[in-house]
Parts: C-alpha cells; structure tokens; sequence
C-alpha cells in the first residue's frame, strides 16, 4: 500500500542517517476507505494526491510503500486519509520524496499558525491554510534526497 510520510526537513536528515522512519506507530496518510467516500468522483491518482497534501508542512513528504498488515484504518484528527502504521518504514521502502519550494515557506507557516483559527471557523484564516495548500510540492527520486 502507498503511504505518505509527514516530515520536515531535519526530520528527513534523520531519516536518512538512521535508514528508516520511525518508530512505529507512524502516523501517516493513505488512501483508505474514508477517502474514497470522501472523494467519489476521484480516481486514484486524484485519490492519492488528496492523501499526499494532507500529511503536514516546509513540507516533506515521503512517499512509501509498505505492506497493508501493517496499516491501521482507525483515523484520526477527523481526516479520512489518516493511518497509523506499525512498524518502521525502511529507507530502501521509500518510492519519492516531495517538499516545499522554499517559496513556499513563508505561506506554509502562515498556515501553520493560522490552522487553529481556521479549525475554529475563521473565514480569514482558512483562506491562508488555502493559499498554502495552492502550493505545490517538488518532486525528487529517492538518490536526490541527500542533497535537500
């Protein structure tokens, strides 16, 4: 099953030199049964992005695959993509990393602070957690991660 991965930048340095995300339980975003309710129109590339954009922000983004045993269904923080995963994902399980521009780094922790407010139903809020997530992440082969 493909997973995706939340991290930071230094929490990618610590991927790498360790070999492995970890330790489980790893929260980390999937195309579940919730999703697909969620999105009915969407196909699975559509399905699998909606996933991608809902781990969090720089935004790093791994996207992994693991076996579905080790993939729990049980969401959280009412996100239909959420799953937590059981055990460590190993680096060589890694299929591509994406990350924010640095851009993009001044909307992406605009939005940060803003999420509490937008949660809480601030109109003014949600449009900067929006102008955020209109920011799309790179994409690197998992041989181009080192140099991030």
């Amino acid at each position: 099953m493909r997973v995706y991965l939340p991290s930071t930048l230094p929490g990618l340095a610590d991927i790498l030199v360790k070999g492995e995300a970890g330790p489980s339980p790893l929260p980390a975003f999937a195309v579940t049964p919730a999703l697909r309710e969620a999105y009915a129109s969407g196909d699975d590339e559509e399905l699998e992005y909606v996933a991608m954009l809902a781990a969090p922000r720089r935004r790093v983004v791994l996207a992994a695959d693991v076996p579905d045993t080790q993939v729990s269904w049980h969401a959280y923080d009412d996100e239909p993509a959420a799953v937590l995963i059981d055990a460590a994902v190993p680096l060589t399980a890694v299929a591509s990393g994406h990350v924010d521009e640095l851009s993009a780094a001044a909307d992406v922790a605009a939005a940060a602070a803003a999420v509490p407010a937008a949660d809480a139903g601030d109109d003014d809020a949600s449009f900067t957690v929006d102008s955020a997530e209109a920011q799309e992440l790179a994409w690197y082969a998992t041989q181009e991660l080192e140099y991030l």
